[in-house]
Formats: structure tokens, sequence, C-alpha cells
């Protein structure tokens, strides 16, 4: 029965809705504006890339040492507070 009626609110909603907002069209050359701005590299540059393996075990080594440096201080939090809650 309550879903009935939400249902029949929300079709109520989209009616209104249907009837106050108007179409839009986008301008002309929107899409190959933003076409043109995305910059999608290619195979071979993307092949360098991996390529560099300075660069690349430098990332990988800062993504883990940063989660390891948060899950540790989530654990130091958690203890402290746990600690606190018990007495």
């Amino acid at each position: 029965m309550t879903d009935q009626i939400y249902e029949d609110d929300f079709d109520e909603i989209e009616a209104h809705l249907a009837g106050t907002l108007k179409r839009v069209t986008a301008p002309s050359g929107l899409f190959q504006r933003l076409y043109d701005r995305i910059q999608i590299p290619s195979r071979s540059e993307i092949r360098l890339r991996l390529k560099d393996w300075n660069r690349l075990v430098f990332v990988f080594g800062g993504v883990i040492s940063g989660m390891l440096l948060l899950i540790t201080i989530a654990r130091a939090l958690y203890y402290m507070i746990g600690r606190k809650g018990v007495l």
C-alpha cells in the first residue's frame, strides 16, 4: 500500500517536472571542442610510460606507503579511543 502511494507521488512529481522543464540543445561545436581538449595518449606513448620503471616503482611505493600510514594512524586512533571507552 505504501509503495503505491510513493509511486503515485513520484508520478506526480515527474509529470510536474516534465511540464516545467524544457529541452535544451547543446551549442554547436561543443562536442568537437571537448574532443579536442581530451588528450588520449597514443599506444607508443603508453608503452614508453610503462617502460619507465623508475617512475612506476616510485608511484607504486608512494601509494603503498600512504596506505600503510593511513592504516597505522587509524589503528592508533582506534586503540586510543577504544581504551578510553572501556574505562
